[in-house]
């Protein structure tokens, strides 16, 4: 059976994210938070506009899922974003108790994995769906910047 709200869908709905942050000179990260079928949040990074470093796509969608559903918990929540959390969003995600996290593009040196941070044991993670994609725009954003 055809299902349109599914995570390649919702994959799709964070990389427009992420191109929005490309399209702003931010590091092109890109995030949404569902509940059911319903986006409750979506962000993306705001680092260099905010001079903030923790104003990353997560840590933003984490806070506007938070003010959606009145409370601090992000239970039966899932949240999509087209880079590997990093140590700091991992963190908040521990805390916030979010039940699903999917991510496209791993990243090796800065991810949550390599850094070690733990998830809350309850949170399923995926990774892969639109890969590809996701590390071709934060190459292109680098060889960019580069050029510069």
């Amino acid at each position: 059976m055809l299902q349109p709200f599914d995570d390649n869908y919702f994959m799709k709905k964070a990389f427009q994210q992420a191109e929005m942050a490309y399209e702003k000179a931010e590091i092109p990260v890109g995030a949404i938070i569902t509940h059911g079928n319903q986006i409750i949040a979506q962000a993306h990074n705001l680092t260099e506009q905010l001079t903030d470093v923790t104003a990353h796509a997560e840590m933003q969608a984490i806070t506007a899922a938070a003010n959606y559903i009145g409370g601090k918990y992000l239970h039966d929540c899932t949240l999509y974003v087209t880079l590997e959390p990093c140590q700091m969003c991992a963190g908040a995600l521990y805390w916030s108790q979010i039940s699903k996290i999917v991510f496209a593009a791993e990243d090796a040196k800065r991810g949550y994995r390599s850094m070690q941070a733990k998830l809350h044991p309850k949170t399923k993670v995926e990774f892969g769906i639109m890969e590809e994609e996701a590390a071709q725009l934060i190459k292109d954003f680098f060889l960019e910047k580069r050029k510069f």
